[in-house]
C-alpha cells in the first residue's frame, strides 16, 4: 500500500527537497515519475531557547512564504523518504505528514 508525505518547505529549497524525495523512491504513479503538487501559504513558528532557525531569530514569532509540497511513495521506501527529507530541508525542524492511502 502506499503513503502520501506532505511536507512545508521555502520555495527556494523546492527543487532540491524534491529531487532528493524522488532519488529515494518518491513520486511514481504507475508509469509516471516525479509527481508532485504544491502550492502556496504562510507558515508561523517561534524558536525557542536553544534553537538556531533558518530564517528570522530565535524568540521571535516569525511568519514565513511556504510551499506544500505532496507527493506519493511506497510504504517500504518510508524509512529512505524520510531520511532525504530531513538531509534536505533546510529547517532544523521541519513540518510533515504521512497519510497511507487506501488505494
Amino acid at each position: 500500500m502506499g503513503r502520501k508525505l506532505v511536507v512545508f518547505v521555502p520555495r527556494e529549497a523546492l527543487d532540491d527537497v524534491r529531487d532528493a524525495l524522488f532519488a529515494a523512491g518518491a513520486g511514481r504513479i504507475g508509469r509516471y515519475e516525479r509527481c508532485s503538487w504544491y502550492t502556496q501559504g504562510t507558515g508561523t513558528f517561534l524558536g525557542g531557547e536553544g534553537t538556531a532557525p533558518s530564517v528570522g531569530e530565535a524568540g521571535r514569532e516569525e511568519r514565513v512564504a511556504e510551499l506544500r509540497l505532496e507527493t506519493v511513495f511506497p510504504a517500504e521506501r518510508q524509512d529512505e523518504v524520510i531520511a532525504a527529507l530531513r538531509r534536505t530541508h533546510p529547517y532544523e525542524e521541519p513540518a510533515f505528514d504521512i497519510y497511507e492511502l487506501l488505494s
